[in-house]
């Protein structure tokens, strides 16, 4: 018999509002009064749960970290069209935790060793590389930029709209690019 836990339910609770207004404003943006005012605690207790927020953030992304290291690991050949369609997937998955990340992207490539910023890093070099392979040719590399450009931006933008519209939609957006 499975008990009710109301410390879960709230967690629960919390993780859903901060996925949706991270989503919808910004990890920089969204406070931890902006997430209580959504659930309808006080900040405090959305503090008890989640202090500091980096907590909340690292909770939320989780999944989605074990998502992209399944996708990574994933042998595609050299089925590029698969990949793609794999990544917007993926992206679409994790609409909200590609918000999130997309405000610490652009300091990646100066991030110091062993913070976020490496791994994300880390994470975007290797999703690109999937697309570019080893040794690309200048088109192929700002192609497989452009891709990734493309996938990452249109599900921030689009996190209002149906998965399944937005996935396909995404998904041929990016094999045009890349196919061009």
């Amino acid at each position: 018999m499975t008990t009710f836990d109301p410390g879960y339910d709230t967690r629960s609770r919390i993780l859903a509002a901060a996925r949706e207004l991270f989503a919808e404003r910004g990890y920089a943006a969204t406070s931890l009064a902006d997430i209580a005012a959504a659930v309808g605690l006080t900040k405090t207790a959305v503090a008890y749960h989640f202090h500091p927020k980096d907590r909340l953030a690292a909770e939320l992304i989780t999944p989605a970290a074990e998502d992209v290291l399944r996708l990574l690991g994933t042998d595609f050949g050299d089925d590029r069209a698969a990949y793609i369609r794999a990544f917007a997937s993926f992206a679409v998955r994790h609409r909200a935790v590609v918000r999130l990340l997309m405000e610490d992207i652009s300091g990646a490539d100066d991030a110091a060793p062993g913070t976020t910023g490496e791994a994300i890093r880390t994470f975007r070099d290797e999703l690109y590389r999937r697309l570019a392979g080893d040794d690309p040719d200048h088109g192929t590399q700002v192609r497989a930029w452009a891709v990734l450009g493309c996938v990452q931006a249109a599900v921030v933008k689009t996190t209002e709209l149906p998965s399944e519209l937005v996935e396909e939609a995404v998904a041929r957006a990016a094999l045009a690019i890349y196919e061009s």
